[in-house]
């Protein structure tokens, strides 16, 4: 709960960097904007003091200067490719960026389908936005990319694509997730930009992994758990050493890439502006840790976390083991094991102790609050009323939802519904606690303290359900399971 990250600082140093790198290509800047601009609670977790919309935020005071092209895989639209963490399909994402960024009074210019090879659906999603008036690009499929620089630097490659017409100094690329195209975007316009006589620049604004703090810093670790799945590695960046003998910290991909974009940019301007990968990015992050530890501290955690979701993850079959095992390394070089985190154990014995499912709560102030399953209550619901009676101060005996109202509630799930399990989940609880709170004061009260749970710690002795783990991000409390099912159900 301690900050160790200055947010306002940040917002400062980001703008006025931005700004100063708009100038050094002529007043026109193509910026690659990766990562969640909304909603970044992974840096939020990590660097505590960092606000989830921060990016949003330094966005809005370039607002003047700026303007966004969101950028789309027709492959992504063709499947139908979904945000893990929204569960909407990338389309609907677009068209929820959209409106997102209007409403923050930021001048959205246009949606670039990008890899398109005539996709029905692609069409589809095109007419869609034209008749919304949003100006739709296409950008193609370019044989040989990114290796064949000859063709891909010609009327062949970038020249087929839509030229984007862009009217500010500042032009952020964006996109619903990774793989929709930005960099190449991004290069299309230098190449067209430069067919039509104007000078512009391509500039790389990643939070992660921070370039100047140690490549083994938890903060750089916990960067690599977050993208297990995507086989990220931090490394140094070796053009940087060279170029500079500076230590630099990058990761795999951009370090890989980096001789062709060279190339590319050597194609283009005749010679490069950029002398390493690094030299590419703006981001300001390590500049602004006033705590070290704090973040360190944090930055464990949060590879504890990974760890647990990469495992219930592989117990539904969604990943490989070795997406495991690399995480369990991360572990092991960041100094930190599953028993650094408190509400394991505590959870775990209590689920021992009682011989059903049972979770754990750690509150802002340490203290530990346990939940057990019951005839009425699941375990996280038990926790959960137990948490809210404790932050009122109400005696723990005392019903603040009485057992007669929770009784028509399971007859609703299982006789009308059709439901197999009657004990109430988190969300239903609440409902009850929130029918009470018209005429009881201390379900009221208690109803109150739900913001007091943000940021809170909790661990349960078995998998959730998804409508538990949805409304334990809704409460932005931090989660993890044990890697098993009640019962030894498959089906849950």
């Amino acid at each position: 709960m301690k900050s160790g990250f200055d947010n306002e600082k940040y917002l400062k140093l980001q703008s006025k960097h931005i700004k100063e790198r708009i100038s050094q290509f002529g007043n026109k800047l193509y910026l690659e904007f990766g990562g969640k601009l909304f909603d970044d609670y992974h840096a939020s977790r990590v660097l505590p003091g960092f606000a989830p919309d921060s990016k949003l935020q330094l966005l809005m005071q370039l607002s003047n200067h700026a303007e966004i092209v969101i950028t789309i895989n027709a492959a992504d639209i063709e499947r139908n490719k979904v945000r893990g963490d929204l569960g909407i399909t990338y389309d609907v994402d677009v068209i929820r960026l959209i409106e997102a960024f209007r409403s923050k009074n930021l001048f959205v210019g246009s949606v670039v389908i990008t890899q398109y090879s005539g996709q029905s659906s692609a069409d589809i999603f095109k007419s869609r936005l034209e008749n919304m008036g949003i100006k739709v690009y296409t950008h193609y499929t370019i044989t040989g990319y990114p290796a064949n620089i000859s063709h891909i630097v010609s009327d062949e490659g970038f020249g087929k694509n839509d030229f984007i017409e862009t009217s500010r100094p500042l032009v952020v690329i964006t996109a619903p997730g990774p793989g929709s195209g930005k960099m190449a975007t991004c290069l299309s316009q230098l190449y067209h930009e430069q067919q039509h006589g104007a000078i512009a620049g391509y500039a790389k604004f990643e939070t992660f992994p921070i370039w100047n703090i140690p490549l083994k810093h938890p903060i750089n670790l916990a960067y690599e758990a977050a993208t297990a799945d995507l086989n990220d590695i931090n490394m140094i960046d070796p053009f940087h050493l060279e170029a500079y003998q500076e230590t630099a910290v990058n990761y795999n991909r951009d370090v890989e890439i980096f001789p062709v974009l060279n190339a590319i940019f050597e194609n283009i301007f005749g010679e490069s502006p950029y002398k390493s990968p690094t030299d590419m990015g703006v981001n300001m992050v390590g500049n602004c840790i006033f705590d070290d530890d704090v973040c360190c501290e944090a930055s464990r955690q949060e590879i504890i976390r990974r760890y647990y979701d990469s495992l219930a993850r592989l117990t539904k079959g969604l990943c490989s083991e070795e997406e495991v095992l690399k995480i369990e390394l991360l572990m092991n070089q960041a100094g930190t094991s599953i028993e650094d985190r408190k509400v394991v154990p505590i959870a775990l014995e209590h689920a021992k102790m009682t011989e059903h499912p049972a979770t754990a709560l750690e509150l802002a102030d340490g203290t530990i609050i346990t939940g057990k399953t019951s005839s009425l209550l699941g375990a996280c619901a038990a926790m959960l009323l137990n948490a809210l009676k404790h932050l009122a101060n109400i005696d723990h005996d005392f019903h603040v939802v009485s057992p007669a109202a929770i009784e028509p509630i399971q007859i609703l799930k299982t006789k009308y519904l059709g439901g197999n399990n009657p004990r109430l989940h988190m969300d239903e609880i609440l409902i009850a606690l929130s029918t009470s709170a018209a005429t009881d004061p201390y379900a009221k009260a208690a109803l109150e303290q739900l913001p007091n749970l943000v940021g809170c710690q909790a661990h349960s002795s078995v998998m959730l359900s998804e409508v538990d783990i949805k409304l334990f991000k809704r409460l932005s409390v931090q989660v993890t399971m044990d890697p098993k099912y009640e019962h030894n159900r498959v089906l849950y």
